[in-house]
């Protein structure tokens, strides 16, 4: 048997390649929506990927298991599981299979077994794989989705906070309780592989371990010592971060089928000339700017906005894009393809084109005016907050606003910014701060490009801020339901 590990650090998203030696065949589980590394992969060990299959109907990037199909002419193994609402569609035309619990299939000899698994999402399943190719009978390993982590479960509240499921939260992490149980009653040899590893928001204490096994997480995860329902729906609930704007649309576009790579714009089809970036901008069209974020606060054209790409690019990309609106790049042309791979692995398919960012060089040749922000010390700026001539906006998550802020800041995380304008305080000039200053980077950049031109970055952020004594509110918790 042949098992291959790939890992997007930007999703924390992992998946496999299982193939059967003997007889050349390979099965993708919980593919991304990028096929090379699995086909590059698949060519070198000499075998053809002739399925797909995947745990759940993801919600936290476009599912490459009907790109597999229509490239590979692979087969898909889906889940039939779940309520009416969470079945896939659109697959009259596809070769595949659906799946009950203990349900089984095979690709040579390499056999899976249906488990069912709910609680992350009604449909979920995990496969219990079982190398027949030589002696085995028995189960080594199981693909667990987002159902079981290294060292957490999958968080059942995404339907309700990202699609609007209403009390499904609950239901959910009761249902995961029970599911937890059957999981608890394999052998403790078996392996486990999950989708995810830290970073994801799928869940709020993933390890950075790759696999594990049932019996350690039996002993060490968190969520498998506790005994009584009512305190683990409890303590499951409690903490999630706040999920992702953009899952609510990878969750229908995978149900329903998203675009096929082949039918979108290529990146020589996307080349702009600079010349047409204010055109643009009255066309109503978002300029993204790639660059790094002290490069953008220094010069950059109005009306842009700065996510840096690094790892966090997808992330905030997702959040913060419009998925409805044409979106043009300013960026590097040697990384137009890795950044529209990352773009299109979140399903943001509407870009329209892509500007060489020696434009930049162009304005300031042309003695055309860029815009700024500073970016400023605690110890400069201090006194002034202090003594309220400035207002200050933190952008972090919730649990890191509830454990101390800046006293007197207004709370508003960034994912969430875009469509909270008219709660920034415009009344004075405003220091906006983040943990560590990248988010409140971004903060600036969108605040800067909606009009709210008087903004100033904290550098180093509140770690610096507390690191030189400066005063903090110690576990306030936030005074409204919306901050």
């Amino acid at each position: 048997m042949l098992l291959r590990y790939f890992y997007d650090e930007k999703l924390a998203h992992a998946s496999y390649l299982v193939g059967c030696q003997k007889t050349g065949e390979a099965i993708v589980v919980d593919p991304g929506r990028d096929l090379a590394p699995y086909i590059a992969t698949a060519k070198a060990e000499g075998v053809k990927i002739v399925a797909a299959t995947e745990t759940h109907i993801h919600a936290d990037f476009i599912s490459g298991v009907r790109e597999l199909a229509a490239v590979q002419g692979a087969k898909l193994y889906l889940s039939d599981e779940g309520d009416a609402d969470w079945k896939y569609q659109n697959l009259e035309h596809i070769n595949h299979q659906l799946l009950k619990d203990g349900d089984t299939f095979n690709v040579g000899n390499i056999w899976f077994e249906v488990m069912h698994t709910p609680g992350h999402t009604p449909e979920s399943i995990s496969f219990l794989l079982t190398d027949k190719g030589g002696v085995a009978d028995q189960a080594m390993g199981i693909f667990t989705g987002d159902f079981v982590f290294v060292g957490d479960i999958g968080r059942p509240d995404l339907l309700e906070k990202a699609v609007g499921v209403t009390g499904s939260a609950v239901a959910g992490a009761q249902v995961m309780f029970n599911s937890l149980k059957r999981f608890k009653e394999l052998p403790d040899y078996i392996q486990v592989w999950p989708a995810h590893g830290a970073g994801s928001a799928c869940g709020k204490a993933l390890g950075a371990v790759p696999s594990s096994t049932v019996g350690y997480e039996k002993l060490f995860n968190w969520a498998l010592q506790i005994e009584d329902e009512d305190q683990f729906v409890q303590a499951l609930l409690d903490g999630q971060p706040e999920p992702p704007k953009y899952f609510k649309y990878m969750k229908l576009a995978n149900k329903s089928g998203s675009s096929l790579l082949a039918e979108l714009a290529t990146v020589e089809q996307l080349a702009c000339e600079p010349a047409t970036v204010e055109e643009l901008q009255k066309q109503g069209a978002a300029i993204l700017d790639t660059r790094n974020s002290s490069d953008y606060a220094k010069g950059h054209i109005e009306g842009t906005f700065n996510i840096p790409y690094n790892k966090s690019f997808t992330n905030w990309a997702g959040w913060i894009v419009d998925y409805e609106q044409p979106l043009y790049l300013i960026c590097a042309p040697a990384q137009l393809a890795s950044i529209l791979r990352d773009l299109r692995s979140v399903g943001i398919d509407k870009v329209a084109g892509a500007i060489d960012l020696a434009i930049i060089n162009s304005y300031q040749e042309a003695g055309i005016a860029l815009e700024s922000y500073e970016e400023i010390q605690p110890t400069d700026i201090a006194a002034q907050v202090a003594n309220g001539e400035v207002n200050v906006l933190d952008v972090r998550n919730q649990t890191e606003w509830d454990e101390g802020h800046i006293p007197g800041a207004v709370h508003i995380m960034l994912g969430t910014l875009p469509n909270r304008l008219q709660e920034v305080p415009t009344d004075k000039p405003l220091l906006v701060q983040c943990r560590s200053g990248a988010r409140s980077a971004i903060a600036c950049s969108i605040l800067q490009a909606a009009g709210i031109k008087q903004v100033m970055n904290l550098t180093g952020g509140i770690t610096r801020w507390q690191q030189v004594g400066l005063p903090q509110t110690e576990g306030t918790l936030c005074p409204t339901p919306n901050c």
